[in-house]
């Protein structure tokens, strides 16, 4: 679970600051919780990520809700890959 709890954090940091130039922080931040989990275990810890990002999607508005997005969709890709 601390990958689980780092990358929600790391995540959250990053939507509040709503930077576009941080997107590749974003993703870095996902491919490193799913690196560090278990195989059995990545799906259901990526949607708890993302029901995170859209918790705090539906909480923001302007560039932090785009980042959000952003993030979410990045999300949804992995998800379908795996």
């Amino acid at each position: 679970m601390p990958h689980l709890q780092t990358c929600q954090a790391v995540l959250r940091r990053l939507i509040a600051r709503g930077d576009p130039n941080a997107i590749s922080l974003a993703e870095r931040a996902v491919n490193e919780y799913l690196e560090a989990t278990p195989s059995g275990a990545r799906k259901s810890g990526l949607r708890l990520i993302q029901q995170d990002v859209l918790a705090q999607y539906n909480a923001v508005l302007g560039v932090q809700r785009s980042f959000a997005e952003t993030v979410n969709a990045y999300i949804e890709k992995k998800l379908t890959e795996g």
